[in-house]
């Protein structure tokens, strides 16, 4: 795997032609087949979305007005997470994939449609007003300027609890549905370990072997093989269906391409102040989770300079804000940046190049459903596990020493995976840090974004207490 300590390769190795120059792959020290292999890697690592997403809208929007739109949800999902990914690869550049998020799209569909009784077309509006606002937002630099603000130790701390919220997702998946298991809920304990007798999570626990091979003996593409590995044994053990089909064409979706213009007309049925509290919980959750996300990544790959800054990272939010927009026009809930890219990243992904390959599998995969939408999540887990021990190694980097820097830090990677949510974990850290260090007498050395983000979240976490957030 190629890391950006590792000698540049020649001009030979590198392959692309004129790929490599506009990316720059002899600078970024990485090859034409590295970053093929990364895209691939992001890809299969993230593909859940494609069956994931349109399941959890089109059950909210059948069971408000019925009609199964899951087949055209595909479709926008894929178009959506492509169209982010492109702008993110060719861009900002940078080896990170887009999709619909997770945990947004359940807000929108659990919260907002059923919970609220709000018309999904409307909620598609917020979405889209939400995506605007994020462009507005991004060309006046306030987005790029929250990264920058953020303490060093806090950009190291969010890479570390990604790590290990990205390891908690794989191995608390469900194996009723094809999950690890190897964690479960329990009434006694919260969670608990899972039932190691299972089929499913027997064959989680021989992929991570599998796969930890692989990255022992440091063969190329080590991720993508075990996942590949992984889910064919699954297959030919009888453990999990093999796939019905490769290709199937796919269905447009006519049925919701726009609609979030109806649902702007609409807005007064749904009530002016449940619209604004819904759009203000699009906007933070997305916010954070997109400017955490980078930040984590942007330390794992090295991008994040001495000053803090994250380089073209105006283009990287761009692609975040413009998939948002594009998103909601054609029927799917807030496009974000996807944790899942550090995979293709451990994998030697460096450049927008990355980015790109993922973008076309994405395009492609609209056409193999059939195929995707049979690997399980044991097979994917292993990845992420992976994924989630090298992101740890960020934690060296933070003075364990300092109670201003140890004692947020902690907070942030701890509360990352426990409330499942990589905003809620940065919000407890911002609190934290500024508190810290004025109780040690460096106020000083404190900037005034610091204090304002600390006091929205403060004033969020007040809200969420009185119930009106």
């Amino acid at each position: 795997m190629n890391n950006l300590s590792s000698k540049p390769p020649t001009d030979a190795d590198q392959g692309g032609g004129a790929i490599a120059r506009f990316f720059d792959f002899a600078a970024l020290g990485t090859t034409f087949r590295t970053e093929i292999l990364a895209g691939i890697t992001t890809f299969v690592t993230m593909a859940y979305i494609l069956v994931v997403n349109p399941g959890i809208l089109s059950e909210a929007i059948f069971l408000q007005e019925g009609g199964d739109l899951f087949a055209e949800l595909v479709v926008a999902t894929g178009v959506s997470a492509a169209i982010a990914t492109l702008i993110m690869g060719i861009v900002a550049k940078y080896p990170i994939a887009l999709a619909p998020g997770m945990g947004l799209n359940a807000f929108f569909a659990f919260s907002v449609v059923l919970g609220l009784g709000i018309d999904w077309r409307v909620a598609l509006a917020a979405v889209f007003i939400e995506g605007l606002i994020f462009i507005a937002l991004t060309l006046t630099n306030l987005r790029a300027a929250i990264i920058t603000a953020i303490p060093e130790c806090l950009k190291r701390a969010t890479a570390v609890g990604i790590g290990l919220f990205i390891a908690y997702i794989a191995l608390s998946g469900n194996p009723d549905f094809g999950g690890a298991g190897i964690i479960v809920a329990s009434e006694a304990t919260t969670t608990t370990l899972g039932n190691l007798a299972r089929p499913e999570t027997l064959m989680a626990l021989l992929g991570i072997l599998l796969t930890s091979a692989f990255i022992a003996r440091r063969i190329t593409g080590a991720l993508l093989w075990g996942i590949l590995a992984t889910a064919i044994l699954g297959w030919l053990t009888g453990i999990t269906p093999p796939p019905t089909g490769i290709v199937g064409l796919p269905m447009l979706p006519v049925d919701l391409v726009g609609q979030a213009f109806v649902g702007l007309g609409q807005i007064g049925s749904a009530g002016i102040a449940n619209f604004l509290a819904v759009l203000f919980v699009f906007l933070f959750v997305d916010l954070f989770d997109t400017i955490g996300t980078l930040s984590g990544i942007g330390v794992q790959a090295g991008y994040i300079q001495e000053d803090g800054q994250l380089p073209r990272a105006n283009q990287a939010l761009m692609a975040d804000a413009v998939g948002t927009t594009a998103g909601a026009l054609l029927g799917t809930s807030t496009v974000t940046s996807y944790i899942e890219s550090a995979s293709g990243i451990t994998e030697g992904g460096r450049s927008g190049f990355t980015a790109v390959v993922t973008a076309i599998c994405f395009l492609l995969s609209i056409f193999f459903i059939p195929l995707l939408s049979a690997i399980p999540g044991y097979a994917t887990a292993p990845a992420l596990i992976i994924v989630g021990v090298l992101m740890a190694g960020s934690v060296t980097g933070i003075r364990w020493s300092d109670p201003a820097e140890s004692i947020p830090c902690f907070l942030t990677i701890l509360l990352m995976p426990l409330t499942y949510s990589i905003a809620e974990g940065l919000a407890v850290g911002f609190i934290a840090y500024p508190l810290i260090k004025t109780f040690q007498g460096k106020a000083q050395e404190l900037n005034w974004v610091i204090w304002v983000l600390a006091a929205v979240f403060v004033l969020r976490f007040v809200l969420l207490a009185l119930g009106i957030a």
